[in-house]
């Protein structure tokens, strides 16, 4: 039986190695394309990783850019619409779940029915009448659309997330700070926001991470080249009216993934806390 044990045992880290090498493969290859030319991306040998002719300038040449904006630009735009999108939403959306989980008011259950309702419309019926409010108010090819609508929690899905959270936290815990005089805000912040780091956390990870690669929203939005973000910076280096260094967006790309990911890592551990407790409370 020990015997058999040990053979599963080595099976399946067998599998989990295979797995592992499918998974992290493209990413492999996206590191050693950054020292490859056109030819050896786009030609037979693409799939292999070592570089037959390397080239060391792939970096250094996609940050600079060919036009009169350097990549530094688009990621200094990118972290003006992502840093306050994030902490509004966390802020908002930490705010509007306390009410919902924490007090009794006329039209609590309507208001919450007619928030979660709005998780079931598709992105794009929102498309044109949120267009039509930022133009008639003049928001156009700014970063108000991301930030402002971030401040009034327009985000049910991450309010959801956190009432969840705030029901499984025992009410007894608001009750004793009741009777230490405390009112409804001392216990949000010194009681309940403690509690709740690790869901909080999970918002701004998936709100970091989302903003970060949104594509769609600021092509829509932002109009000037001067304020683009990353993704459309990226997309405007692929220019169909002249020929462009692969290597040069491969190594961008490179460096456009590394804030998000470096975040998730160093909030890992809180992140998955939050997700699975989240799930399953309330």
């Amino acid at each position: 039986m020990r015997k058999k044990s040990q053979t599963k045992i080595f099976i399946s880290y067998i599998l989990l190695i295979l797995l592992a090498i499918v998974m992290i493969y493209p990413l492999i290859w996206m590191i050693s394309a950054i020292f490859k030319t056109n030819e050896e991306i786009l030609g037979a040998n693409s799939l292999k990783l070592i570089p037959e002719n390397p080239v060391f300038d792939a970096v250094k040449n996609g940050w600079e850019g060919s036009g009169q904006y350097t990549f530094s630009t688009f990621i200094i735009n990118t972290f003006e619409i992502v840093i306050p999108s994030v902490l509004f939403t966390a802020l908002s959306s930490t705010v509007v779940a306390y009410g919902f989980a924490r007090f009794n008011f006329k039209g609590k259950k309507l208001l919450f029915t007619i928030m979660l309702s709005t998780l079931m419309l598709p992105e794009t019926v929102l498309l044109v009448p949120r267009y039509m409010l930022f133009k008639n108010i003049g928001w156009l090819n700014t970063y108000k659309p991301f930030i402002v609508p971030a401040l009034l929690g327009c985000y049910p899905f991450f309010t959801f997330m956190l009432v969840q959270f705030f029901r499984g936290i025992p009410k007894e815990l608001d009750e004793s700070a009741e009777m230490d005089g405390c009112n409804s805000l001392v216990i949000l912040i010194k009681v309940l926001l403690p509690l709740c780091t690790p869901s909080i956390i999970s918002v701004i990870v998936f709100q970091f991470v989302w903003r970060w690669n949104d594509f769609l929203n600021v092509l829509i939005y932002i109009s000037s080249v001067a304020k683009y973000p990353v993704a459309l910076a990226l997309r405007m280096s692929m220019d169909n009216a002249a020929a462009f260094n692969w290597n040069q967006i491969i190594a961008m790309s490179m460096v456009a993934i590394l804030p998000p990911t470096i975040l998730f890592f160093c909030a890992q551990k809180y992140f998955v806390e939050g997700i699975t407790t989240s799930g399953l409370k309330g």
